[in-house]
C-alpha cells in the first residue's frame, strides 16, 4: 500500500489496483470530498460484518432483501475515542427463526473486528529516499 498526498487535507491510499481517496470535513480544514479516514475504518466494521451475513444468506439459499445493518457508535469526550459499538442487523419478518443467532455468529466473525481483538504489532519509521 502506497499513501500520497494530493493537496489540502486529502490522502490517497493505492493498493491492490484501487485508488482509496480520503479528506477531512470542511469543518477541520478540509474539502469534505471524500470520507475521513476514521470513517472508512468506521464503515469497514459495518460493511464487513455486512459481507458475512451477506455469505451467509447466500449459502442457504436466503434472499437478503430487506436485510439491514445498523451500527451505532458511542463516544467517550474523555479519552476523544469510541468506547462502545453495536451492530444490529435488521432482519425481516420472514426470515427463518432458526437462523436467528446464526446470522448474529456469522456477522461476529468479521475479520475486521477479529483484527481489533487481537491487533497487530504497530510500528512507525521514518526512512529517507
Amino acid at each position: 500500500m502506497k499513501i500520497t498526498f494530493e493537496g489540502n487535507k486529502k490522502v490517497i491510499a493505492d493498493f491492490n489496483g484501487r485508488r482509496i481517496v480520503t479528506d477531512q470535513p470542511v469543518r477541520a480544514g478540509g474539502d469534505g470530498s471524500a470520507p475521513a479516514p476514521f470513517d472508512l475504518f468506521l464503515a469497514s466494521l459495518g460493511t464487513c460484518a455486512g459481507i458475512y451475513v451477506k455469505s451467509f444468506c447466500d449459502q442457504r439459499g436466503i434472499s437478503t432483501e430487506g436485510i439491514t445493518l445498523e451500527q451505532e457508535m458511542k463516544f467517550n469526550p474523555e479519552t476523544h475515542l469510541i468506547s462502545d459499538l453495536e451492530i444490529r442487523i435488521n432482519l425481516p419478518a420472514g426470515f427463518p427463526e432458526k437462523y436467528r443467532d446464526a446470522v448474529v455468529n456469522s456477522a461476529s466473525l468479521c475479520a475486521v473486528k477479529r483484527h481489533l481483538h487481537n491487533p497487530p504489532a504497530m510500528k512507525v519509521v521514518a526512512v529517507t529516499v
